[in-house]
């Protein structure tokens, strides 16, 4: 039968091997579209270009703050995510894009008189540490993770990867346009939640669409609008400015340099490997919950794929890359993990990287609209972690679980910066990860001496010979208590879950 076909061993070891879903037009009821298998092809290609829109905002914003090119960035985003996926034999479905986690690091550097090429050679050494982790958690095997990120840091990091970027969405996208931002979340929300089939599995897309139009119509009857841009200075400008798309080649190669090293620069992004680290775990984690997979076995590959995609696209010039979260909300939303869907994205970013006009058109999307989508899309990533808790079972009335949690979850969503040097600081995800890594580590160990030593102490009942046994109290009888009538349900009140046997 059609799709069904197993495929052969290279295809397998490559991860290039799909099966067609169902019949290829949406999801079944109740089910989702795995990672070896895909809807058809022109859907695939349709889910792939909502990957790219979802991951396009951060991939071409964070080049632009270091100081990067963006379109390089975007074209280097696309080969890195094919090397991910080789790497790690298409069993984990995941876009690479621009990582914010060197963002503090490559500010330290220029501010120290550092080039472009010394922040890509710092870059490309995070890149290759990173990738040697991977190979060590690879060959020493996940538990080596696994010990250091339990389910409790495990989902606080998730939680962390997608509330941190809360901010991102009040301070910079929502402040452009806050009606349109508002019109196109509800959008998103409605499609998503009231669409059936493949309507619904493309709620980004359509709520990207609808807040184009809806700018564009707005600039036309309403005129300008009076705000803040994407660098924070408030003008008057239109939502919709597609000069640079119209002036804009539509064939060119990005330009390239080679780094240059040196043991400072290299130093200051060092730092930023413990948060790529956590990222992808958080990540992993969250694509292992949503797909019902154990990833433990290709944890390491995961690690070693990322640090070699950062080390393949620093070397050209490019920007340093990491497992998206955008692209974890949008699978989320769709219930299709498809890498089939993720060759297409990537397909998609090389046209766009040799395409100046066409990075310069998705890159005009006006911020109200990024803002209406990036709130649905971080809030549905951030509940993945409280997910993880609550199907963990995770027990927040130990002190060991709650407090350092609590601590490092607000550091992190809250954006705090611990200045350690007048070069160099630890803030957001990375020291939320820190303080909540460490603070449940160190004060488990410390709380285990107290407890053997308590248990040690408690007194332990031996029967001396010759002594009689001890006596159980006789049960007292007791009066039946009188049948009480049950209430009426609440509407609220969920339904009893069905009883599960055991096979």
């Amino acid at each position: 039968m059609k799709g069904t076909q197993s495929p052969s061993p290279a295809r397998r070891i490559l991860g290039v091997g799909w099966r067609l879903h169902g019949d290829g037009r949406a999801p079944r009821p109740g089910a989702a579209v795995m990672p070896d298998e895909r809807l058809s092809w022109p859907r695939t290609v349709g889910l792939g270009a909502q990957h790219v829109v979802a991951m396009f905002g951060a991939t071409f914003v964070f080049p632009v703050v270091m100081g990067l090119d963006p379109n390089l960035a975007i074209m280097m985003s696309g080969v890195s995510t094919v090397l991910f996926l080789l790497v790690v034999q298409g069993r984990i479905p995941s876009y690479l894009g621009t990582s914010a986690s060197f963002v503090g690091a490559v500010a330290a550097i220029r501010a120290a008189g550092g080039t472009t090429s010394t922040v890509t050679g710092a870059i490309l050494v995070a890149g290759l540490v990173l990738a040697a982790v991977g190979l060590i958690v690879h060959f020493a095997g996940p538990g080596l993770i696994n010990k250091a990120f339990p389910p409790v840091v495990a989902g606080a990091v998730v939680l962390l990867i997608g509330l941190n970027l809360a901010p991102v969405v009040a301070d910079i996208y929502w402040p452009q346009d806050q009606w349109v931002a508002l019109a196109t979340m509800c959008v998103v929300v409605v499609t998503g939640v009231l669409l059936r089939g493949f309507w619904s599995r493309l709620a980004v897309f359509v709520g990207l669409v609808f807040g184009y139009a809806l700018s564009w119509v707005l600039d036309r009857t309403a005129g300008p609008i009076t705000a803040p841009g994407a660098t924070g200075e408030v003008t008057r400008h239109l939502r919709v400015q597609l000069s640079e798309a119209a002036s804009a080649p539509w064939f060119g190669l990005p330009a390239m340099h080679a780094p240059t090293f040196t043991a400072s620069a290299a130093l200051l992004v060092l730092p930023g490997v413990i948060a790529l680290v956590a990222e992808n775990t958080g990540h992993i984690k969250a694509v292992a919950e949503m797909t019902g997979s154990d990833l433990d076995p290709v944890l390491g590959r995961a690690i070693l794929g990322d640090g070699l995609a950062t080390a393949v696209s620093s070397a050209v010039g490019g920007a340093p890359t990491t497992t998206f979260a955008e692209n974890i909300g949008v699978m989320a939303a769709t219930r299709v993990y498809s890498t089939a869907a993720y060759w297409m994205a990537a397909a998609t970013a090389l046209l766009f990287g040799l395409c100046p006009k066409f990075g310069a058109l998705v890159a005009a999307t006006p911020g109200g609209v990024l803002g209406g989508i990036t709130v649905v899309l971080y809030g549905m990533i951030g509940l993945l972690g409280a997910k993880i808790w609550i199907k963990s079972s995770v027990d927040f009335a130990d002190p060991v679980n709650l407090v350092p949690i609590a601590a490092g979850v607000v550091l992190g969503i809250g954006g705090v910066s611990l200045e350690v040097t007048d070069t160099f600081s630890v803030s957001g995800i990375a020291l939320g990860t820190l303080v909540t890594l460490l603070g449940y580590h160190v004060l488990a160990a410390l709380r285990r001496p107290a407890a053997e030593s308590a248990a040690e102490s408690r007194p332990t009942l031996v029967a001396q010979p010759g002594a009689a046994a001890p006596r159980t109290p006789a049960p007292t009888a007791r009066l039946a208590p009188a049948p009480v009538q049950e209430p009426a349900p609440a509407l609220l009140e969920p339904s009893p879950a069905p009883a599960v046997t055991a096979s």
